[in-house]
């Protein structure tokens, strides 16, 4: 199927060169490969919401997506084995070390196809230093992009990984990467990051859950995919009209 973005990955460097201007508008797809999502769903679940997310955007949208980055900051699930998170300076410098790399080309408007929470952190900070090399830098709010969505189909009491909602998502992008089996309603308030010892502090969660898996289904997935889409592609194009610094 023709698309009208490119992924950058698939380009020779000579046609690189030709692809990457300073009006180009250049998507950086983050999704952990390697993140706890309960019993029900797999490590590399906002990897595959990433790679879906970036496959709608290139279909649609003139831009230049460069490879999906799989690891970043994510300290509240490392008490889970298998996941794994880099320190925030480390998050911060790594998409700030892409974002300079094709600058050098021409491209000064990026935009951070963001699948995480804690991420905003260290895309913040990012997009502060490149601010003043004259590189705009923008990310997804996955809190806020598709807000009205999540509270039209949204039945559980509260939750925000591995809930409700996001396997929802998983329901409609890849069900078959989900085992409602296994889903749960792990819900309890507090704050700090997940913990699977009782007492320690932060969030007790014994499943990784926090929120109501149970409740998930295809069609609400649907309605916060399709409305995460529209507002994925609403960034970009602000994006795209802000005027450069120099």
């Amino acid at each position: 199927m023709a698309t009208k973005g490119i992924l950058l990955e698939q380009l020779t460097w000579v046609q690189a060169q030709a692809a990457l201007s300073r009006e180009s508008v250049v998507v950086v797809p983050i999704g952990a490969a390697a993140k706890e999502h309960g019993p029900h769903l797999r490590l590399n679940n906002d990897w595959t919401i990433a790679e879906y997310l970036k496959r709608r955007v290139v279909e649609v949208a003139n831009v230049v997506v460069a490879p999906t980055i799989a690891y970043h900051y994510y300290p509240a699930f490392v008490e889970y084995p298998g996941s794994i998170s880099l320190r925030l300076e480390t998050a911060r410098d790594l998409v700030i070390d892409i974002a300079r790399s094709l600058a050098a080309f021409g491209p000064r408007r990026f935009y951070a196809l963001n699948t995480g929470v804690s991420t905003v952190l260290a895309l913040r900070s990012a997009a502060q230093a490149l601010a003043t090399e004259g590189v705009l830098l923008r990310y997804t709010d996955i809190q806020t992009i598709a807000a009205d969505a999540v509270a039209s189909v949204e039945d559980q009491d509260g939750g925000t990984h591995a809930d409700e909602i996001e396997t929802s998502i998983m329901l409609y992008i890849a069900p078959g990467a989900v085992d409602m089996k296994k889903a749960a309603r792990d819900y309890q308030r507090g704050e700090g990051p997940l913990t699977r010892t009782q007492g320690k502090g932060g969030i007790y969660s014994p499943t990784g859950i926090y929120g109501d898996a149970t409740l998930a289904n295809c069609a609400k997935g649907q309605r916060v995919v399709e409305a995460m889409v529209v507002g994925i592609l609403r960034d970009i194009a602000s994006l795209r009209s802000e005027a450069l610094s120099q």
